[in-house]
């Protein structure tokens, strides 16, 4: 009956972002953070992490049903293949659609993995095992021990004192051990459950299911009586459940069966790691599947991006962000050269430049553009959007934009494509140096295999990189006594300059507002 209503409230939601979920990112990135990344074309860095609002763009992509499939989705996002395959996405992704009652079963499985204890699964796969103590053989001998010194107890009365003291070491010995173990017990109980999981997926024969995925569910059923003595559940009367609770809990401290069965499982899981990992990549992707198809349903439009063998390729039509609702689409074709963007304050570029960046990352990552076409060549992403004061590390603005900045360069030699994006570079410093040093950049970073995508307010830089990159501008319009945005990309340079205008218009003193004008004149 209850699977049945999760069912039931599956397919009510089915599109429908989470709501009310909080969202513990040290949780959610922990498999990403220890994944293997040797392999991978880029794993996108913290500065990008955070220029592009990736955890709140994560938040609302994120449809998943269960905390591993949320772990493995986190992890793709932030991971770019040198030549994505998404054709097992796809698989699943067609699959669901086509059977909605497989989907709304596969969203009911799988949110039995939604605990929070499901996080550490992937600890098991990870982390480092408590090794058992040198003194692991007294442990052995005190397990058998309550039964001999009970036999004996036929003999003699006297022997109840002897079994009193054994007991009380056991007690001992038995809390010692939840005290090393106690991380586990969680991540044992939830690995139980992902082998249930999996072995109802592959019953059913759903797409994705290899022949590693089986083998690696047997390797680790093999050990599932093991597994279940730390995972007591009982149904019904709470008080009931007390007593057997309780009558177990003295079970496992008379034979020292935790301390025991732990170390066993532990060594056992230790030379099976790569199992767990199938196992916990096999629903994960499932998982993420569902996740990738629910916000395709919710999203006004999207599109699966094209990935081109050109070098340095990228095309758009009807591109927008997906977190700001009604967001003002464009479309732009890089034509050989990078772009240079600009207009005035809150006219559009940054969010723009954000909007190509998340759209890049989502197209090599999940298969999905907010857009009506998006092709791509395979690119790498760095970006200087979102630069602060590091007061920690005593570092100014200025200094923290040069490290950025430097790290595109020492990228910029490398043999792979990579796409570029700089909000207002180099705004910590003078103005003559800002344009010199930017210009400078700025050609270095224009090689064959990059496309770069910058936004200034310095109309001097238009003029020195008018011949190696395209121009294009967002602007305002005064109608009426008031500034409107229509955050619309268009080709060219900034021909007005408004900024003393909104001044007036924020009724700055006249005075202000006359001299700031002559003073503009000395400029031209």
């Amino acid at each position: 009956m209850f699977f049945k209503k999760s069912k039931n409230k599956k397919s009510q939601t089915w599109g429908q972002p989470k709501k009310d979920e909080a969202f513990d990112f040290d949780f959610i990135g922990y498999y990403f953070k220890n994944a293997n990344k040797s392999s991978v074309y880029q794993t996108i860095g913290d500065k990008t992490i955070n220029d592009i609002d990736f955890y709140e763009l994560f938040t609302y992509i994120d449809r998943t049903e269960s905390r591993i499939g949320q772990q493995y989705l986190f992890r793709q996002l932030l991971t770019i293949n040198e030549k994505p395959d998404f054709k097992e996405q796809e698989r699943l992704i067609d699959y669901f659609y086509e059977n909605e009652k497989e989907r709304a079963t596969a969203q009911a499985l799988l949110s039995k993995l939604n605990k929070r204890d499901a996080y550490y699964v992937s600890h098991l796969i990870f982390d480092e095992y408590v090794r058992p103590p040198k003194w692991m053989w007294l442990i052995k001998i005190f397990s058998v021990l309550p039964i001999i010194i009970l036999i004996f107890m036929f003999v003699g009365s006297k022997f109840f004192f002897l079994l009193v003291a054994v007991l009380i070491i056991n007690i001992i010995i038995h809390f010692w051990n939840k005290r090393n173990i106690y991380i586990y017990i969680d991540s044992f109980s939830q690995l139980l459950s992902l082998c249930n999981v999996v072995n109802q997926f592959v019953r059913s024969n759903i797409p994705g299911t290899t022949e590693a995925v089986v083998s690696s569910l047997r390797s680790i059923e093999k050990h599932k009586k093991e597994l279940s003595i730390f995972r007591f559940e009982t149904r019904g009367d709470a008080d009931l459940r007390s007593l057997v609770l309780a009558f177990l809990e003295n079970i496992r401290i008379f034979f020292l069966l935790e301390p025991l069965m732990a170390f066993r499982v532990l060594r056992k899981l230790d030379e099976k790691r790569n199992d767990i990992r199938i196992l916990f990549d096999y629903a994960g992707k499932i998982d993420s599947a569902l996740s990738v198809a629910s916000l395709q349903k919710h999203a006004p439009y999207w599109c699966q991006p094209i990935i081109s063998t050109e070098i340095a390729e990228l095309e758009f039509s009807e591109i927008y962000h997906p977190l700001i609702p009604n967001c003002v689409s464009n479309s732009l074709k890089i034509n050989g050269k990078s772009i240079l963007l600009t207009g005035s304050n809150m006219s559009g570029k940054t969010t723009f430049i954000r909007t190509v960046a998340i759209n890049a990352l989502l197209a090599q990552t999940i298969n999905t553009c907010f857009a009506k076409t998006f092709i791509l060549s395979p690119l790498r992403i760095f970006s200087a959007v979102r630069i602060s004061d590091d007061l920690l590390s005593d570092k100014s603005y200025y200094f923290e934009e040069v490290l950025t900045v430097k790290t595109m360069i020492e990228e910029s030699r490398s043999s792979s494509a990579n796409l570029f994006l700089l909000d207002e570079i180099f705004r910590g410093t003078n103005t003559i140096e800002r344009i010199a040093a930017g210009k400078a950049v700025l050609s270095y970073l224009d090689r064959p295999n990059n496309i770069v995508f910058v936004s200034t307010h310095d109309i001097e830089l238009t003029d020195l990189l008018k011949d190696s990159y395209d121009l294009y501008h967002f602007t305002e319009m005064i109608e009426n006594e008031e500034i409107r945005f229509d955050y619309k990309l268009k080709p060219g340079n900034l021909t007005t300059r408004n900024a003393i205008r909104i001044l007036e218009l924020n009724d700055y003193p006249k005075e202000i507002t006359d001299e700031a004008k002559e003073i503009t004149k000395l400029f031209r």
